[in-house]
């Protein structure tokens, strides 16, 4: 890779619905220990604030649309004076391959991505976890708590309630209702969704599809539906799936042999050709 001997390419890490950017510490800790700059900047309305401020306090997150969070996080990927690798967890995971499309990273990796717009595959565990906030259209703009049973079944579904428990308290903040439903919204619109993605598109980094046998949000069967997609193209798309693993993988025992694959997965694979580039520096 055409770095100065010693460098490494940054990482941007984009965080998933209902969390905070303390979801990645481990991995960020992980990375940065391994010499790269990682960057885990929120989401729109979060900032610097805990989860049980953000819980306390949630109208920031009122209102935020999915085109929103996207182009606050190209903002960030543009002001890198090299091209970063991405990765990003379940909602995350859609933003990821959405800078993708739109240029960005030396190579994407997508932890448990949800559906972008064309893959219509929603198992019946994905819709149960959906509920809270699809269940009232009337909140559209609002933002929902996730309760601590939901939360069981959604994240912590290997651990018992006691311990489930534990992990919402120090991690759980409630959904951007609006993102929510635009990214449902946009499924069967394959071509015109705000999650529309270019699968088809020639000199797209290497994408990675990491999938959680037990997650009940975005099940194998969504990577494996992505991978079709991206596999009708000629840019590289590979899919690893990682036994006994939750939506909650970026943390869960074990996190450390994910985190390692993702990140030389990464390296081995980027695109020597996209790693420097002439961006415009631009204020996030």
């Amino acid at each position: 890779m055409n770095f100065e001997k010693g460098s490494q390419p940054p990482i941007v890490l984009i965080h998933g619905m209902w969390m905070t950017p303390s979801s990645w510490d481990t991995w960020a800790r992980r990375f940065r220990d391994r010499g790269h700059e990682v960057l885990t900047p929120g989401w729109p309305g979060i900032g610097d604030r805990t989860p049980t401020q953000v819980r306390q306090d949630p109208k920031d997150l009122e209102g935020v649309g999915l085109l929103d969070i996207v182009d606050h996080y190209e903002a960030i990927v543009r002001s890198l004076p090299t091209q970063p690798i991405i990765m990003g967890h379940s909602f995350g995971g859609i933003f990821a391959q959405m800078l993708a499309d739109r240029g960005h990273g030396i190579a994407v990796v997508g932890v448990e991505p949800a559906n972008t717009a064309g893959v219509l595959t929603l198992p019946a565990s994905t819709l149960l976890t959906g509920l809270p906030v699809l269940g009232n259209p009337f909140r559209k703009n609002g933002a929902s708590q996730i309760s601590k049973r939901h939360f069981h079944y959604t994240f912590g579904n290997d651990l018992t309630r006691a311990e489930s428990d534990v992990e919402w308290e120090s991690s759980a903040i409630p959904s951007y209702n609006r993102v929510f439903f635009e990214g449902v919204l946009s499924l069967p619109r394959a071509k015109s969704g705000i999650t529309h993605v270019n699968y088809q598109k020639p000199d797209r980094a290497p994408i990675l599809l990491i999938s959680g046998e037990i997650d009940h949000v975005a099940p194998p069967a969504i990577q494996k539906a992505l991978e079709k997609k991206y596999a009708q193209g000629p840019s590289l798309v590979h899919r690893r799936e990682f036994l006994g693993r939750t939506h909650r993988i970026v943390s869960q025992r074990g996190w450390e042999e994910v985190a390692d694959f993702a990140l030389d997965w990464s390296l081995r694979l980027g695109l020597p050709s996209s790693v420097h580039n002439d961006y415009k520096e631009v204020t996030p």
